[in-house]
């Protein structure tokens, strides 16, 4: 365990893995997500994915969101792939950041992209080709970094073989995943001591559901372990579509007031969030499980 860093970087990922298991909504509606999130002071965001419209539909807009990101000039974008020809896609949408997501399972990569772990690893290198032939930053995600709800526990050397491969083949970044939300802090903090002797001076972020209730805890373990950027969505809306009970990232206003609470410094507005996730539940029509936007902030309400 290290001290807690001064600052760390949220990307928000409502408009992506936020809105990926939800009814597709009208594009209007993500502008307004969008602007709102904006707002909040946050300086990355992911934005949609590149992907099937037949297994994502709410994601089917994903160029038409992307031509209006250009109203954002502060913000750095990236959208998600799970091919070299969602790759291209993306990079012919203008998206000058891009995430590869590999899963460390079998179970949930054949289930998400029809592969298995080691045939999606081998694609690594392709992406990262078509990427650099554009000047485009490349970061993989390891999915099911703990546990697949098909295949159980993941065995750590799964994870460290993915590594090995996607540091080989020259990424920018590298972030692993808990995809279904049973990480608990001990579990993070021993898989995080194992895959930052392999990643040299690859930034490492960290993505986790509260699905159980141990997604704050489990945030806190990884910048404890030297993790400095997380994902999270406000509201703590999204979630797996092709992981069973995978649902409800970390509500990006439940980690500002955990992180600015610890004496950590983040670029995102308390209540802008809130506010922001206030907006995203009104457009997807139901309640959202953020503990902020029940309870509010201990200082302002």
């Amino acid at each position: 365990m290290t001290d807690l860093p001064g600052h760390v970087d949220i990307r928000d990922v409502s408009l992506r893995d936020g809105l990926q298991i939800e009814n597709p909504i009208p594009l209007s509606a993500k502008l307004e997500i969008l602007a709102a999130v904006a707002a909040t002071g946050v300086r990355e965001m992911e934005a949609t994915a590149f992907v099937s419209p037949s297994k994502v539909p709410a994601l089917a807009d994903a160029a038409e969101l992307a031509a209006e990101l250009h109203n954002f000039a502060d913000i750095e974008f990236s959208a998600l792939v799970a091919s070299p020809n969602g790759a291209k896609r993306a990079i012919a949408a203008g998206l000058r950041s891009i995430e590869y997501v590999v899963s460390a399972a079998d179970g949930h990569s054949r289930a998400n992209v029809g592969r298995t772990s080691a045939e999606a690893t081998e694609q690594i290198i392709e992406i990262v080709a078509i990427a650099r032939d554009c000047g485009v930053v490349v970061e993989v995600i390891i999915a099911t970094a703990w546990d697949c709800p098909f295949d159980g526990p993941t065995p750590p050397q799964r994870v460290l073989d993915i590594v090995a491969a996607a540091t080989e083949a020259g990424i920018d970044r590298l972030a692993i995943a808990d995809t279904i939300g049973t990480a608990t802090p001990r579990r993070v903090s021993d898989l995080i001591a194992l895959v930052r002797p392999g990643i040299g001076d690859i930034p490492l972020g960290a993505h986790f559901h509260n699905t159980r209730g141990t997604g704050l805890a489990s945030a806190y373990a990884a910048i404890c372990s030297g993790v400095t950027r997380l994902d999270a969505s406000v509201g703590g809306l999204g979630g797996c579509p092709f992981a069973p009970g995978a649902s409800g990232n970390i509500a990006t206003e439940d980690l500002v007031y955990l992180l600015r609470d610890s004496g950590v410094h983040v670029d995102v507005d308390l209540q802008a969030a809130i506010a922001a996730a206030r907006i995203s539940q009104h457009a997807v029509g139901h309640e959202l499980p953020s503990a902020l936007l029940r309870a509010g902030d201990r200082i302002l309400g």
